[in-house]
């Protein structure tokens, strides 16, 4: 069901829009949290390794499908909430056309130079055929993953979040059952564990996302409007002016990770396996965050388009509230409990990982409050089409992590030294965030 997020008051319109946001982006991450979680259960640490070391460079392929889905999801959302439906029609055809065009690109690219990507990031040589493995399994569903983002972008400038949230749901709890499948009764196909965890994944995936396309057909199709245009250079310049920054920065956040990978990859595969289960965790509250800070843009999109500018300052103080709401209990989980949670992820965890894993853990989790903040404003900023400033908070919080995690890497800290680039980085881009914010007058 569409939503209109212009009226209303916008804590409860937040609360009832976001939080199956939140539902669908658990769901979204339990997709790769299973691959390690089964791998690691049911293969072994080395196989954790691989897929962990090969998921930095999935995010560069997310972050371009990412890119597409909040471009088209802004610019939809300010057209509906404009009323303009049949510029609302063309604009969904034009992103899944050029959304097309960039996804065969990315699959030749990562077909061709995928070995080398992975040395580029130290892969060790026994986890180098599994990590090769896994990725080029991963690539050839591709497009699932960036349809898959489209549609859910769509349903979100509309104002629901509910129908994605059941697709991915029953998506995701098939997936890990058919990686248990794959990995435990049909070793006679799948030799190393990874692929069929991978293929799990492909199957699960192409199957939401050819449903997600069907229902927002479906739903497009119930605005009545008169023939329209399947493609505009003009409504492509829109997208682009907030999908390109958007690309950019998941692009050059995973090129970041990549990095890191590196540094980390020096330190033995017990600190590779370690990271690679306690970044899951992570990343599942740091996407929850980002994921809410897309519904916080969806909002200020369709209240832009409404002409509705005070609504947007009263939203990001109640995107505040309901995101800190969330992550407290989610920090305190972390920290206390951070152990246990890995250990879902090992059957036998050696010392190194064990303690790596915790040490990471324990060193983010205070900080969440900081950066759901700085999400929050990123929301804001991008659904009002503030790029510039969007932009340069994402890249200090980059190139700080970066440059900190090689440089603490080499002094007495070690690994140690890599988690500590986190909390630097975030506080920083989030007081820079928060100010490019205020400066706007929103009366």
């Amino acid at each position: 069901m569409n939503r209109d997020l212009t009226t209303g008051k916008p804590e409860t319109v937040l609360w009832r829009f976001c939080l199956p946001l939140f539902g669908s982006i658990i769901f979204q991450q339990l997709y790769n949290i299973a691959d390690s979680f089964v791998v690691g259960k049911f293969v072994g640490e080395n196989a954790l390794a691989a897929v962990g070391n090969s998921y930095e460079i999935t995010l560069i392929f997310i972050a371009f499908a990412f890119g597409c889905n909040i471009g088209c999801s802004v610019v939809v959302a300010q057209l509906f909430g404009a009323g303009r439906f049949k510029d609302l029609k063309t604009a969904v055809t034009t992103t899944m056309i050029a959304s097309g065009v960039v996804c065969l690109v990315l699959m030749v690219i990562g077909i061709v130079f995928g070995k080398q990507l992975l040395y580029c990031i130290h892969t060790p040589e026994e986890i180098l055929p599994a990590s090769k493995l896994y990725l080029d399994i991963y690539i050839w569903g591709l497009p699932f993953v960036f349809f898959y983002n489209i549609a859910t972008g769509i349903f979100s400038a509309l104002g629901d979040s509910k129908t994605p949230f059941i697709f991915l749901m029953c998506s995701s709890l098939a997936n890990i059952g058919v990686d248990i499948l794959f990995t435990t009764k049909m070793t006679n196909i799948f030799t190393r564990g990874v692929d069929g965890v991978a293929w799990a994944t492909f199957l699960c995936q192409g199957v939401s996302c050819i449903l997600a396309l069907i229902f927002v057909l479906r739903r497009l199709k119930a605005f009545k409007t008169e023939k329209y245009p399947l493609f505009s250079r003009n409504i492509l310049g829109k997208i682009a002016r907030i999908a390109v920054p958007s690309i950019l920065q998941q692009s050059f956040i995973s090129i970041g990770n990549i990095l890191i990978q590196g540094v980390i990859n020096n330190f033995g595969t017990g600190v590779i396996a370690g990271y690679a289960a306690s970044v899951k965790l992570n990343n599942l509250v740091i996407t929850a965050f980002t994921t809410f800070g897309n519904g916080i843009s969806n909002y200020s999109a369709q209240n832009i388009g409404a002409g509705k500018l005070p609504r947007i300052k009263e939203g990001f103080n109640a995107g505040l509230k309901l995101v800190w709401l969330l992550c407290i209990p989610l920090a305190l989980l972390y920290f206390f409990a951070g152990g246990n949670l890995i250990r879902l992820f090992l059957d036998a965890p050696s010392a190194e990982a064990l303690t790596s894993g915790m040490a990471f853990l324990r060193i983010l989790s205070p900080f969440y409050l900081v950066v759901s903040a700085k999400l929050v404003s990123d929301g804001v900023l991008r659904g009002v089409g503030m790029m510039k400033q969007f932009m340069i908070g994402t890249f200090t919080d980059l190139i700080l992590r970066v440059i900190l995690a090689m440089t603490l890497s080499r002094t007495p800290l070690g690994s140690t030294g890599i988690w500590l680039a986190w909390p630097i980085g975030w506080c920083i881009a989030t007081f820079l965030s928060v100010r490019f914010y205020r400066v706007r007058r929103w009366e």
